[in-house]
């Protein structure tokens, strides 16, 4: 397949929450080229009035990028479409395989400096058949991103070493540090920075940057209450339904 045609597979899988096939099946995938497909997605996004708002970074975990065997992390687009208000829903139905991460959010100013810092919530979902994928997959896949929620703007200096929390129904389902995202948040910044300049994302004046995840991705089902807590800087939440 083309970049353009494996960019529409994707495309069409997230439009219709049915998986599809890994694209590495039929053969391996440069970097390159899955970056190439990521773009070409993101693309086919902006062409029906998508928006971008940001970047995303994946494998920020130490633990996660030694279980996928890459030293290095992985860079996403955000559209503002991507979006749900603090507090709002996310339909289940429509993803495939939709699962949480609570993580710190930063926003950017027009030199991609650090402005503000908010608690946030990251929805991925693989679009690829048993949530299996390879470093490639998931660089053409988006990196898995679904959805996003912003917390509260703070202005802080330091965010290392700060207690996360994620709640279903008020109950704690996984905790963690914000020294799980690179030892400390701050370092996604010009880790982003070097990554969107070595694959041509854009680091937009007012842009959001999700640095990371701060504990292990959960399974989301419908009717619950999903709520991040990141201590110093507040809470996030959102409520999941179907259909």
């Amino acid at each position: 397949m083309t970049i353009e045609e494996r960019a529409a597979l994707l495309d069409r899988a997230t439009a219709t929450g049915q998986a599809v096939p890994q694209l590495t099946s039929d053969g391996p995938m440069s970097l390159e080229d899955a970056y190439a497909v990521q773009h070409a997605g993101i693309a086919l996004r902006e062409r029906r009035g998508e928006r971008l708002a940001g970047v995303k970074l994946g494998f920020t975990s130490k633990a996660k990028a030694e279980q996928m065997g890459v030293s290095d992390v992985i860079i996403g687009s955000l559209t503002d479409r991507m979006r749900i208000e603090d507090g709002g829903t996310f339909d289940v139905g429509r993803g495939v395989h939709p699962r949480v991460e609570p993580e710190v959010a930063f926003r950017l100013g027009p030199d991609a400096e650090l402005l503000a810092v908010a608690p946030a919530l990251e929805i991925i979902d693989s679009r690829y058949r048993d949530f299996r994928f390879s470093l490639a997959d998931v660089v053409a896949d988006n990196t898995s991103a679904s959805a996003f929620v912003l917390g509260p703007w703070t202005r802080i200096d330091q965010v290392d070493a700060l207690a996360v929390e994620l709640l279903f129904d008020g109950e704690t389902v996984a905790t963690g540090s914000t020294a799980d995202i690179l030892g400390d948040p701050l370092r996604a910044l010009p880790a982003a920075q070097r990554m969107a300049a070595e694959y041509g994302h854009r680091l937009l004046d007012g842009s959001v940057l999700l640095a990371g995840a701060a504990t292990a991705a959960v399974a989301l089902k419908a009717g619950t209450h999903v709520e991040a807590r990141v201590a110093g800087l507040g809470s996030v939440s959102v409520r999941t339904e179907e259909g």
